[in-house]
């Protein structure tokens, strides 16, 4: 487990209705913290001119993956892991930020998540998608609704967080959130990289590398395994030290999302500025699967509003460089 400073460490939903912020408003800012994110949470990223974007035949056209172009980041740092509920934790006790879901009252948990009776006593799903339950009560502090507590889940990615709620995060921690780019690029681990974090073969010599989803979705898995988070530090890191940036949960990104991003963004430093009403996200997460939503690739793109919260979406952080 990584320990800073401040303590231990697919398609796009709507908010849910009631009571949800609009995407341009958000939550008041906490004060910058006395004890901001750790040296030892962040590795150190040389930025340069490398690659990003694809033409993978297994990828969305709609989420523009490519074209693949080069582009020139510089030097920044960027979080070993997702931030977990730990560190998340620490940030609440400190400030008392409330987070959307919590202010809401409500957030979207996937139905396996949820014991069969709490299942049954859900009313609401989404329409189209009805894996999808609004739970009353669900939040980063119970991620499955009442009854269900973070402190079980301490060194696993904090969830039920907004763009918003990540920001106000990053805001007080004094780091930022990555652009997709720096993202993309980090998760690579090489100026030109390959689909996955280890390399172009999902399960090399049939080892699993990441938390995605086993079996046919949205089925219950008949191998054992149960959809939801692990360990941020869970799997083998990339070559840059990066844990799971394949699968367990999206990650919020800087940018609004638009299909164009690859052609409409600059060569230096890119980030989509272009409001859209979605902000972008990355690394796909434990409901990703070939069959439905391969979005664990490299490349791969997702988006949400940035008022929403789900139980499968987090995010990192990243900083300048040091030195």
């Amino acid at each position: 487990m990584v320990v800073s400073c401040c303590g231990p460490k697919g398609g796009p939903l709507a908010p849910p209705e009631s009571g949800a912020l609009s995407a341009s408003a958000g939550p008041s800012r906490p004060s910058p913290s006395p004890c901001p994110v750790g040296a030892a949470d962040l590795i150190q990223i040389a930025g340069g001119t490398v690659s990003i974007g694809s033409q993978d035949p297994e990828g969305f056209s709609s989420d523009g993956e490519g074209p693949a172009r080069l582009v020139t980041l510089s030097p920044y740092r960027i979080g070993r892991t997702a931030v977990s509920n730990a560190q998340f934790a620490r940030f609440i006790e400190a400030t008392g930020y409330q987070t959307e879901a919590e202010r809401t009252g409500e957030s979207f948990v996937f139905y396996l998540q949820l014991d069969p009776a709490a299942r049954a006593a859900v009313r609401r799903t989404v329409a189209g998608l009805p894996w999808w339950l609004i739970v009353p009560g669900a939040c980063w502090q119970a991620p499955f609704g009442p009854g269900s507590d973070w402190h079980t889940l301490a060194d696993h990615p904090v969830v039920h967080v907004s763009w918003h709620d990540a920001q106000a995060y990053c805001d007080w921690a004094g780091v930022y959130l990555p652009s997709e780019a720096q993202w993309e690029h980090a998760a690579r681990a090489a100026p030109t990289g390959f689909r996955y974090p280890w390399g172009d073969t999902f399960e090399p010599g049939g080892i699993r590398q990441c938390n995605t989803w086993q079996g046919q979705f949205p089925n219950a898995p008949a191998t054992g395994w149960h959809p939801g988070t692990t360990r941020v530090d869970e799997f083998a890191p990339n070559a840059y030290g990066l844990f799971n940036t394949s699968g367990n949960v999206w990650e919020w990104c800087a940018d609004w999302f638009n299909a164009d991003y690859h052609r409409a963004t600059a060569s230096i430093d890119p980030l989509d500025v272009r409001a859209s009403g979605r902000r972008s996200q990355r690394g796909g997460s434990f409901l990703c699967h070939a069959s439905y939503c391969n979005r664990y690739r490299n490349a791969a793109r997702g988006a949400n509003s940035p008022s929403s919260s789900t139980s499968h979406t987090g995010f990192r952080v990243a900083a300048g460089a040091s030195g």
